[in-house]
């Protein structure tokens, strides 16, 4: 049974820092890009980030220089460190895995149940 479990989100004030962990288990990590989205409230999901199997990474272009992706192939974990923080990064953080040889993120083959983040001005 595929488990992806996130950790570390919280209660933050604006211009702070917190570092989110997704634990995975039951899969071959390796085989698996590894991606984050969130949800605001009354939002729909958006892409975060996401890094490939060899530490390839992207982001949404309006995280770009506060977000950092990065994953431990050895601990199947995958980490979003946040800086900068804003009441807008407000939402539920998820951890997503797909398939190497899938092209997008349209679909993730799999979904974590999220992480509260809240930042408060």
């Amino acid at each position: 049974q595929v488990q992806l479990v996130e950790s570390g989100g919280g209660l933050v004030q604006a211009g702070g820092s917190l570092r989110l962990s997704c634990a995975a288990s039951g899969l071959i990590f390796g085989s698996y890009d590894m991606g984050w989205f969130r949800q605001a409230p009354g939002k729909g999901r958006e892409f975060v980030a996401a890094i490939s199997w060899s530490g390839f990474d992207a982001y949404a272009d309006s995280l770009k220089g506060r977000f950092t992706i990065s994953r431990d192939n050895a601990k199947n974990t995958v980490y979003l460190q946040m800086s900068s923080l804003k009441p807008e990064d407000t939402g539920v953080y998820y951890c997503a895995a797909k398939l190497r040889i899938a092209r997008s993120w349209a679909e993730p083959n799999y979904w974590g149940r999220g992480t509260q983040v809240t930042v408060s001005s």
